[in-house]
């Protein structure tokens, strides 16, 4: 077993244990984000090609066209549904990334939209696309972390997670966000859509000297200065470079603690 292997055991692990906790009540979310894509491809694995709960995508209506199309596609090829979520009452008031501050546009259009659907739906547990390594706040986070009936998240008084041993009993009102490669880093990711040949919005490759190493809504990122054309030469280019990879995201330009303060009040 080389060291994807392990980190692809433990993946499926957390999966495992999350879908037999929850089972009916589990959902989750798919940005269609190459983080997202690889999550996807761990719960076919996981599940021996199915995806045996409900995958959401949370549109905020300013998305990349690539994005959307590329969700089309891969859904159709893999041969499973998606449940599209949408603040519809606030895009119809005009929310969006050039009203206020972008804190208030991602808790509208993403936050809360995704709150309307498991009350909606009754989920009970989410599972996400996040990694440690991306972010400080998400750095502090557990494979198991429990958000309560305001969506908020208490990360200064979390349940240890010893060893394997994950926090899995809900109070009223509460779910989970489950993270299953929260372990992997940037660098993993792309080696192991390299070695399984996974399928990515193509934004991630060069064009013109220039792609997205983090891709959201358009108004909200912007492309950094790459020759990378190829997974290949992104992850010759990841041992080297030392610029953040949320470095073209705006929410993390906008204020030191803006993604504190979003994940705390429920962001993804």
């Amino acid at each position: 077993m080389d060291y994807l292997d392990a980190l692809e055991s433990k993946s499926i692990c957390v999966i495992r244990e999350a879908y037999q906790k929850f089972k009916g009540r589990t959902g989750m979310l798919w940005s269609v984000g190459k983080d997202s894509t690889t999550l996807l491809c761990l719960v076919r694995k996981a599940f021996f090609g199915k995806i045996p709960f409900p995958v959401i995508h949370i549109d905020t209506g300013y998305k990349f066209p690539e994005m959307y199309e590329f969700r089309d596609r891969l859904a159709k090829e893999w041969g499973f549904e998606v449940i599209v979520a949408r603040n519809e009452e606030q895009l119809a008031c005009g929310m969006g990334p050039d009203q206020g501050a972008k804190l208030d546009c991602c808790t509208e259009l993403k936050t809360n939209a995704l709150k309307q659907l498991i009350d909606r739906e009754g989920f009970q547990a989410i599972l996400l696309g996040i990694r440690r390594d991306e972010h400080g706040i998400r750095a502090k986070e557990r494979y198991f972390s429990p958000r309560d009936s305001q969506f908020q998240w208490d990360y200064e008084h979390q349940p240890a997670e010893l060893w394997d041993q994950y926090n899995s009993f809900l109070n009223d009102s509460e779910h989970y966000r489950v993270h299953p490669i929260l372990h992997f880093t940037e660098l993993d990711i792309w080696r192991y859509i390299q070695r399984e040949k996974l399928p990515l919005v193509d934004l991630y490759l060069s064009r013109q000297g220039h792609r997205y190493r983090s891709i959201g809504c358009v108004p909200c990122c912007s492309p950094v200065a790459s020759p990378a054309a190829s997974i290949e030469e992104i992850i010759e280019e990841l041992q080297l470079t030392t610029e953040s990879e949320r470095a073209g995201r705006a929410q993390d330009k906008e204020n030191l603690y803006t993604m504190q303060k979003l994940r705390s009040l429920g962001y993804m």
